[in-house]
């Protein structure tokens, strides 16, 4: 699967990833990510990828016409041959209008081969980018970042978990085998001033009754 980000900041996620399951998923070949800067597809010397709004108002709007290149050239350049050019592509715009991501989403996305996402900065994106260049709008929360680059790392993340081979065992997914409470050694901690054990059940060695346990509190 193959992500592309849009962004006029390509190398602030470069760390993340760069680092654990992320980072061995894309050296088993099992993932690509590319973050793509915005002021490479301009047209004019000071790589200018934002304008006034018009109607007024503070700060800077994100010009449609770099997005549009630089999502047309994301696209041919995973579709060089019949085989590629057979893939299904999704382009995501990061907006609060967006619909609400969630694991739901995230299971509807792993179907697609390339996610495309467009990351907006300052008072927001033309809103013809939208309307006529993104496939749909995504919001990760009810709150406010200063961009989109998280929100491509959350999507990221999360649909990643979802392709075979990623986490290396599917009884990892929370879908799978439920959020329950755990615990390890020691079997006793002293916090608070008072001993905190492990709950007996998970000692007894009684597998049948540890999967009650946890299907209580999962």
């Amino acid at each position: 699967m193959r992500f592309d980000i849009i962004t006029i900041f390509p190398k602030i996620l470069d760390s993340y990833f760069n680092e654990s399951l992320l980072k061995k998923a894309q050296d088993k070949g099992l993932l690509k990510i590319k973050a793509h800067n915005l002021r490479d597809f301009t047209n004019d010397k000071h790589r200018k990828v934002d304008d006034s709004p018009y109607g007024g108002g503070p700060g800077m709007v994100l010009k449609a016409e770099p997005i549009a290149k630089a999502v047309a050239y994301t696209k041919q350049r995973n579709k060089r041959t019949e085989k590629q050019r057979n893939k299904k592509t999704r382009v995501i715009l990061f907006s609060l209008r967006g619909k609400k991501f969630n694991q739901k989403e995230a299971h509807r996305l792993a179907k697609y081969d390339q996610l495309i996402f467009i990351c907006g900065r300052y008072e927001g994106v033309d809103e013809r980018v939208a309307k006529h260049i993104a496939d749909e709008e995504l919001s990760i929360g009810d709150y406010i970042l200063s961009g989109g680059e998280l929100p491509a790392a959350v999507v990221i993340e999360t649909v990643s978990r979802l392709i075979p081979g990623v986490l290396g065992k599917s009884e990892s997914l929370e879908e799978i085998k439920g959020s329950y409470p755990v615990y390890t050694k020691p079997e006793s901690v002293k916090l608070g001033g008072k001993n905190r054990k492990v709950p007996k059940v998970l000692l007894s060695g009684d597998h049948k009754k540890i999967d009650e346990w946890r299907r209580k509190y999962s």
